[in-house]
């Protein structure tokens, strides 16, 4: 944010990972159950690995468009006028995923711990921190990010290891029971949410300051590989313990948590748990605000890209409180509509640009020869 504020490698990478797991690891188990059944793992692995594809396709680009990001590949690659057609749905479409994702904070902490308190209470407390730690840059941002997502990784495996006993390995069988069907709706639901989001990384990527070539590459991918192991680990278990009702329940892992009951001595850890998921939520919304921010102050080729940020945090938090009457809207929102709204808004620009600089590309080397 400060002039040419940049992140190592590595904090990029963690920041990656933070985005990734951010609330997807709470909120990916019980759709994936409800659509694919004890099939879900194998729904997460389909999204995933076009997730691969994608992230493959967005490194390449930061690669060919070394220091610009994605509304300078546009604007690069077919004009002013089209970077505009381009960047404005894109702007809305983050809009609305920061919304869902205080929006879902909020619901989360409603149902579970906090039932009395007002969501917008909530809503306002973590766009208010996100705001700050976005205006403090991208540089305090690696530097958190990596302790927290250390501490969030920590609990989670904390979590795995008292739940062992309560395993049931069998609830696995059978698979396909519905077909195939389920297992493709469900890999829509896990494409939609977190794994087509990748896109955010073309305007954050070049914040990375690279030591050694190839570097930012090799995290990036050790980053989704581990948040792909940490939701395969989350499923499995949701599976593993709650069987045929897990489709029923809607915070399986909180749920879970609640059964951890050590001698009377380690109980009511759920509280714990349920701090590192929202620990989770705030950091993800901190990386699509400051995004937002960005492209806004790209737009409109602002010298001092702070200017909006707050605006753009209290428009946030209204469209959080107002845009939802009810949570099945919200649920019919993040189930149905968004994987369709990111892939036409964001995902398809981005493999348009890739497909036309790989094709300039190996038209370059074919008349150097």
């Amino acid at each position: 944010m400060k002039g040419q504020e940049t992140v190592s490698d590595i904090q990029m990478s963690f920041i990656f990972l933070s985005f990734l797991v951010g609330s997807a690891i709470v909120n990916i188990p019980s759709p994936l159950l409800n659509s694919a059944g004890n099939a879900a793992w194998l729904s997460l692995l389909i999204a995933f690995g076009i997730s691969i594809l994608l992230l493959t396709g967005i490194l390449f680009l930061n690669r060919q468009y070394k220091g610009l990001t994605f509304i300078d590949y546009v604007r690069k690659t077919f004009g002013k006028g089209v970077m505009f057609l381009f960047a404005i749905p894109f702007v809305i479409m983050l809009f609305l995923m920061l919304t869902n994702i205080v929006f879902d904070v909020g619901l989360f902490l409603q149902n579970t711990i906090m039932r009395t308190t007002p969501m917008y209470i909530f809503h306002l407390l973590i766009m208010l921190v996100a705001s700050l730690t976005v205006y403090e840059g991208i540089e305090v941002m690696g530097r958190m990010f990596t302790m927290l997502i250390l501490f969030v990784v920590s609990v989670f495996f904390i979590f795995l290891l008292l739940i062992i006993p309560q395993l049931h390995p069998e609830y696995l069988l059978p698979l396909f029971p519905d077909g195939l069907k389920p297992v493709f709706h469900g890999g829509y639901l896990a494409w939609g949410f977190p794994y087509a989001e990748v896109i955010l990384f073309a305007v954050l990527l070049p914040f990375a300051r690279r030591k050694e070539e190839g570097t930012l590459e090799k995290g990036m991918f050790i980053a989704i590989l581990f948040n792909g192991f940490l939701l395969l680990m989350a499923i499995l278990v949701s599976i593993m313990i709650l069987g045929p009702a897990g489709v029923d329940i809607k915070y399986s892992l909180f749920y879970i948590a609640t059964l951890i009951d050590i001698q009377d001595v380690l109980t009511r850890i759920e509280a714990v748990i349920a701090m590192s998921w929202i620990i989770g939520s705030y950091m993800k919304a901190t990386v699509v605000l400051f995004v937002v921010n960005f492209i806004i102050s790209q737009i409109l080729n602002l010298k001092d890209d702070r200017i909006l940020l707050f605006p753009i945090s209290l428009l946030s938090f209204l469209l959080s409180v107002t845009i939802y009457n009810h949570e099945l809207e919200f649920v019919e929102s993040v189930s149905n509509v968004w994987p369709l709204l990111i892939t036409v808004v964001g995902v398809l620009p981005i493999l348009l640009i890739i497909i036309f600089t790989f094709l300039k590309t190996k038209f370059r080397k074919q008349t150097q020869l």
